[in-house]
């Protein structure tokens, strides 16, 4: 579409949304000067030469639309009335409404402190039986066994008996004829503690061997059977403490001329 300014009669190319701006009022940009493009508003340019382009009379009749697009639906007296009748903003001033969200995400909150005790318990078990099979590499160990120690005595319990043949010293020993028995042969050894802790009686095992060294005759001794005291074979082998102990054994003949002990 084209319009020409009334004053420089420069002609200039204008399209639907350049009219809708200022309802069709606009500004020349050649001379500055403010008309109403509408009145000399036209499809198509006239054969040149020309000077004018012809100008609309105000007294035309507007032309009719008659293709509906899209029409708007009517507010209905009832649907007044009810917006009427809403609790205006003041009414709720001070109440205090919580998100449906944020009410389900507080409610469905996960409670950790159950796993985490659970769990915590169960470390605790682990320990405990972990403590328990390695008991008597801990009671025997130089820095966790003074501990255990302490900590019992505070507590009044009693730790189990940890055995360690290695913690055996055999400081003499003698083998002679039995006063009292014939056949028989009455050896005594004198041994010490050397470990931190108390040990049970150990089990002692006797070798008799002739003079290549071959064994005549060995035996297997439990603590009761070389112990006649129930309490001392109860209280144990305190450490640094010599003890003396005597064995009964038979005589396998003039060819055993040698000995040792061991301890289990």
């Amino acid at each position: 579409m084209y319009t020409q300014c009334p004053e420089c009669l420069s002609v200039f190319s204008v399209d639907a949304r350049t009219l809708a701006q200022a309802h069709g009022f606009v500004m020349c940009g050649h001379c500055g000067a403010g008309f109403d493009c509408i009145g000399t508003l036209a499809d198509h340019l006239p054969p040149e030469p020309f000077i004018e382009l012809p100008s609309h009379e105000p007294g035309v009749e507007p032309p009719r639309v008659d293709l509906v697009v899209y029409r708007p639906q009517q507010i209905t007296a009832q649907a007044t009335a009810a917006a009427e009748t809403l609790p205006t903003h003041d009414d709720f001033a001070d109440l205090i409404v919580t998100p449906r969200f944020a009410r389900h995400q507080r409610a469905e909150k996960p409670r950790r402190w159950p796993w985490i005790l659970a769990c915590a318990f169960l470390l605790l078990g682990l320990a405990a039986q972990l403590a328990w099979a390695l008991r008597d590499t801990l009671i025997s160990d130089a820095t966790i066994g003074p501990l255990l120690r302490q900590t019992c005595a505070a507590l009044r319990c009693e730790l189990p008996p940890v055995r360690d043949g290695d913690k055996l010293r055999l400081l003499a020993r003698d083998v002679q004829t039995h006063p009292t028995v014939t056949g028989a042969l009455l050896i005594s050894a004198t041994i010490r503690n050397d470990a931190a802790f108390t040990q049970p009686w150990p089990v002692v095992t006797i070798r008799l061997s002739d003079a290549n060294g071959k064994v005549l005759a060995m035996r297997r001794l439990d603590p009761y059977e070389y112990l006649d005291d129930t309490e001392q074979l109860q209280r144990g082998l305190a450490p640094g403490v010599n003890t003396a102990l005597i064995f009964e054994v038979e005589d396998p003949g003039r060819q055993a001329v040698a000995f040792d002990l061991g301890f289990e």
